[in-house]
């Protein structure tokens, strides 16, 4: 938000420089970001002067050159080369003298040097008024009144306003302060407390007046909740045109356009006042009635900027007897507003539903300065006010008369807010007592009236503008706010509090299994969770109708929450490789979100994307590409990290995996993985592959919250080894022989694992080989040959016996 500097003064006098006022004023919660020049006219005419034209001769090399001597008031008379085909001797003239600062229209800077022109010395340059700032004609120099004294600074002449504007950071609750005028009244809330008293300067409306009625237009609002309150009058005998140099001024200091008289008054008035105005041209208002009312769901509407938008049945629309006129509070029609051919208006003052508004500006990607304080929340007591001090503007720069009563149509009057406060909780919040007398002070100057005061606590009544002030809490954050938060002083004291938590709260394990990823060389990404539902396509296990839709979506792309957390996952792979980096190690920790049965589901989950090689190419290895059997290694050493050890391998039952498996606890599912659909791939142009894990995650807390840990002493005593080379069906699993060897001996086996399997030649058709260790170790003695060749006896007859298995 800007805001000017001489227009803040406009209502408080003050003599304070403008970084001494931004300091406040960011003490005061309105942060100013930074303070900028505006000059009215580029350059401020610095170093023009007036002069006079003595003589003007051809120039004896160029035809279309003079060459001029000019009086400037001082020294000598200058020669000047001049190529305008009006320059004539006795003419007052604007001078550029030697040194001079011009800035084109594009505001680049050039100095006026001493020079030849064709031969000739020239000492300064006669000004064109665009060559100024002033205007944009070319067409010759600017010839000044025959009156003007030779020797005046240009300056002078002409209304050069400097002026310092303020860029203040707006928080969204703050809705009081979006005006000149809110920002004037906080200042004087500031000063109070430093024992500077200044006044709050009021436009007067004392001058408005109804001079007949002979121009009258109907009001009718039909949708009361929407539109709390809507005021309106005619103006008749207006004329459009341009706005004088003092209203420009105001607007190009904030950075707007100046568009013409009328126009640029509702503009003033929502700057200064803070209230949304505009302006409808009578004579397009059909049945000379205005209707305020929603229309059907796909009414066609063009608004000023000539798109013709969709209306949406929520959306609240100002109409006449015939057609829609505008869309409330956000953005005017094509054929309403008005033109250079307007001679009547009938202006608009209005208290629309925030939350109406924001939806309708949104639902339009609409944002306009009406909407941007509509949607926050005006005040809804300063409506009549505003329109009376826009009506005598609009007399002021337009002329014109007010020939219609002023329409007010607010049937239920939006009260101010009663809040109690408690000096003790406000001690307890701000942690340091502040006098009871300086929080009354405080608060009054705020236009915070306190209705009772008590030992404990004061009775308040909060005005209706300040709609961020609805609770004690808010109250002392006031208090705060004026009192000034660098007072607060700091205690020598630290106190802490140690509160019991688990070991298997979320947090804690997510930071545990976080830090393990990244060691492994993983980089956590977070997805936005609105994504386009489109993707529910890419899979059967997804529904249309498990859906959450945003009401108020950004865009189609964001009109729904995830439900899986793979695509958002896959859009970040497909950005990497894109930008050259194909090998990619991602995890993350987000959550799905589900419709069943009018119910909202959230799961937790964390993903796991692995593509390219396991590490970066060196001089001394080949590179070796991510597989299947690595993921698999990085899902165990997660999930024996939490103590989830007794696993159960499930086949694979979602559609988005081309190839994988289920890892299970019970009947419950702990984290799917595999190779992703090479359809899903296509879709988002991928072409390497990309192994995919999805933890169930809340799944996981559940059973590490019950998994119980039991430590133990390390041996002491050394491990044996011995190797079976088993023949076997090719249907039998490793899992298999697992199960059956650890069924056989369960006291000294420690470990069984597989490290090698053939299938090829010299092998029965339907037969397979396993190379398969079995490690022994007992915690008291030294195992003995004869101990270990025992159990080994043991397991080849149960293999033979349950699997019909062989030695080889």
């Amino acid at each position: 938000m800007k805001i000017s500097y001489n227009w803040l003064k406009q209502f408080v006098n003050i003599d304070w420089t403008p970084e001494q006022t931004g300091e406040l004023l960011t003490d005061l919660g309105l942060e100013v970001e930074g303070i900028h020049e505006f000059q009215s006219i580029k350059g401020g005419l610095e170093g023009i002067v007036v002069g006079e034209v003595l003589t003007c001769v051809q120039h004896p090399n160029a035809d279309r050159l003079k060459i001029t001597t000019v009086n400037i008031g001082s020294g000598a008379p200058l020669q000047i080369v001049c190529g305008a085909p009006n320059v004539a001797a006795g003419q007052k003239v604007p001078v550029a003298t030697i040194g001079t600062t011009l800035y084109t229209n594009k505001g680049e800077a050039w100095t006026i040097k001493k020079g030849k022109i064709r031969g000739e010395e020239s000492h300064g340059m006669i000004c064109a008024e665009d060559e100024l700032g002033l205007g944009t004609s070319h067409d010759g120099i600017l010839v000044l009144d025959s009156e003007t004294t030779v020797g005046t600074m240009l300056a002078e002449l002409y209304e050069v306003e400097n002026d310092q504007v303020f860029e203040i950071g707006l928080t969204p609750n703050r809705a009081d302060a979006m005006s000149h005028f809110g920002t004037a009244r906080d200042l004087k809330a500031g000063f109070s407390h430093k024992d500077i008293h200044v006044e709050l300067i009021t436009p007067s409306v004392s001058a408005f007046r109804v001079e007949n009625t002979l121009l009258k237009v109907d009001v009718e609002v039909l949708n009361k909740e929407l539109a709390p309150r809507y005021c309106g009058i005619t103006i008749s005998d207006v004329k459009v045109g341009t706005s004088p140099t003092w209203l420009q001024n105001r607007l190009k200091a904030i950075g707007l356009t100046p568009k013409n008289n009328i126009v640029d008054v509702t503009n003033y008035v929502l700057h200064e006042l803070g209230q949304p105005l505009h302006a409808f041209d009578v004579n397009k208002i059909e049945g000379n009635k205005i209707i305020v009312k929603t229309l059907p769901k796909g009414t066609k509407f063009k608004t000023l900027d000539g798109v013709e938008r969709t209306l949406h049945e929520e959306d609240l629309m100002i109409c006449d007897t015939a057609k829609p006129m505008c869309i409330a509070g956000v953005f005017g029609g094509e054929n309403s507003g008005v033109t250079e051919h307007t001679t009547s208006i009938f202006l608009e003052s209005a208290y629309f539903n925030p939350i109406s508004i924001r939806k309708s500006a949104k639902r339009h990607a609409l944002n306009t300065d009406a909407s941007f304080r509509f949607e926050r929340g005006v005040d809804p007591n300063i409506t009549e006010y505003a329109l009376k001090r826009a009506a005598l503007l609009i007399q002021e720069v337009a002329g014109g008369y007010v020939t219609s009563n002023l329409v007010d149509v607010y049937p239920k009057k939006i009260e101010d807010f009663q809040v109690r406060l408690s000096f003790e909780n406000a001690q307890k919040l701000i942690g340091e007592e502040i006098p009871k007398d300086i929080i009354k002070s405080i608060l009054m100057s705020l236009d915070i009236k306190v209705n009772n005061v008590t030992e404990t606590g004061l009775g308040l009544t909060v005005p209706a503008y300040r709609n961020d002030v609805v609770r004690e809490a808010d109250i002392i954050e006031e208090i705060l706010r004026v009192y000034g938060y660098n007072n607060i002083k700091f205690t020598q004291k630290l106190n802490a509090s140690i509160s019991p938590t688990s070991r298997f709260e979320d947090f804690k394990l997510q930071n545990m299994v976080g830090n393990q990823l990244a060691a492994q060389g993983f980089y956590e990404i977070l997805s936005n969770s609105l994504t386009t539902p489109a993707y529910v396509k890419l899979s059967e296990d997804l529904k249309d109708e498990d859906h959450v839709v945003m009401l108020n979506p950004l865009s189609n792309d964001l009109s729904v929450m995830r439900q899986s957390l793979l695509f958002s996952g896959l859009e970040a792979v497909n950005r990497n490789i894109n930008r050259r980096r194909s090998d990619l190690k991602l995890f993350e920790f987000g959550k799905s979100y589900h419709s069943h049965g009018g119910k909202y589901i959230e799961n937790k989950h964390l993903a796991l994307f692995i593509t390219g090689d396991k590490a970066a190419e060196r001089w001394n290895s080949q590179p070796q590409p991510s597989n299947f059997f690595y993921l698999k290694g990085i899902i165990t050493a997660i999930l024996e990290r939490l103590g989830l050890n007794r696993i159960k391998v499930a086949p694979i039952e979602n559609d988005v995996f081309s190839e994988g498996i289920s890892l299970k606890a019970g009947k419950k599912t702990l984290v799917d993985f595999g190779l992703v659909n090479k359809k899903i791939l296509k879709y988002f142009d991928i072409s390497q592959d990309i192994l995919y894990a999805d933890f169930n995650w809340d799944n996981v807390i559940e059973m590490a919250k019950s998994n119980t840990i039991n430590f133990k002493e390390l041996p002491k005593y050394p491990e044996s080894r011995r190797d079976f080379a088993l023949l076997i069906d090719d249907s039998v699993t490793f899992e298999t022989i697992d199960t059956i060897a650890n069924q056989t001996e369960k006291r000294l086996l420690k470990d069984v694992d597989l490290f090698d399997v053939y299938q090829g030649e010299n092998l029965p058709k339907g037969k397979k080989s396993y190379a398969v260790s079995f490690k022994f170790q007992d915690e008291h003695s030294t195992l003995t040959d004869k101990q270990v060749d025992k159990i080994m006896q043991k397991l080849k007859s149960n293999f033979e016996k349950q699997l019909g298995a062989e030695l080889r």
